[in-house]
């Protein structure tokens, strides 16, 4: 059931804009770059319903909570929906964070209170101990599929280590401490474009390019033999 207020023409089949299912502005933007180049208006759920619905991740593995996502929005929106669900998993601390990773701290945490919570957890943790790697899985939904049809799914993994302090300005969540693998810096001290390039929603995102390519194309497909009858 949607819990905010649906513009004019949005329950008619939309073709054309993919929600993603976050109020997450910095996410956003990073989306609008990673799928670039796509045949859809990629907006925001804020940008399509006054009242956001709110979706408990309450499920237990990345895949869960990002159909759960991409489900809630698709339905509320009617609209193509893609969700990520995505997070940090330290081998040291058997995986931790994982799918708590932005309510490591505590359920309303801050970025900066989950990161002082894994400086925490790591301790004395040595160095060549502290390896992970970010973890990001996309949900795909389309509301007007068959009944039943499941989301179409892709994953990315960023491999690396746990850094023994913040460094870098730039990116969010735990960016400033995660070190990527063979670079020497951390994820908050690359560029936009060093980022976009290896991290683990990119290589998620560049996996979803042809489903969505697909898709669009399907839909277009429909249409012309729609005007042709």
């Amino acid at each position: 059931m949607s819990t905010g207020a649906v513009p004019p023409g949005a329950h008619e089949r939309d073709r054309t804009t993919l929600v993603i299912a976050s109020s997450n502005r910095a996410k956003l933007i990073e989306f609008k770059e990673l799928l670039r180049g796509l045949p859809f208006q990629v907006v925001g759920v804020s940008d399509v319903l006054s009242e956001p619905p709110v979706v408990n991740e309450t499920e237990e593995t990345f895949q869960g909570n990002a159909a759960k996502k991409a489900t809630t929005v698709a339905e509320a929106t009617m609209m193509l929906t893609l969700a990520d669900d995505s997070g940090l998993e330290v081998d040291a601390l058997g995986g931790r964070p994982g799918v708590r990773s932005a309510r490591f701290a505590h359920e309303r945490a801050t970025d900066a209170e989950n990161n002082a919570a894994l400086l925490t957890a790591l301790g004395e943790v040595e160095t060549d101990q502290r390896r992970g790697r970010f973890r990001c899985v996309l949900a795909l939904v389309d509301p007007f599929a068959r009944p039943g049809s499941p989301p179409f799914f892709t994953e990315g993994t960023c491999e690396g280590s746990i850094a023994t302090g913040p460094r870098g300005s730039a990116g969010f969540g735990y960016d400033p401490l995660f070190i990527v693998g063979g670079s020497g810096k951390t994820m908050a001290e690359l560029s936009d474009a060093e980022k976009n390039a290896i991290s683990h929603r990119a290589i998620a995102a560049r996996a979803m390019h042809p489903i969505l390519t697909k898709l669009h194309e399907d839909r277009r497909n429909d249409a012309l033999r729609i005007v042709a009858r």
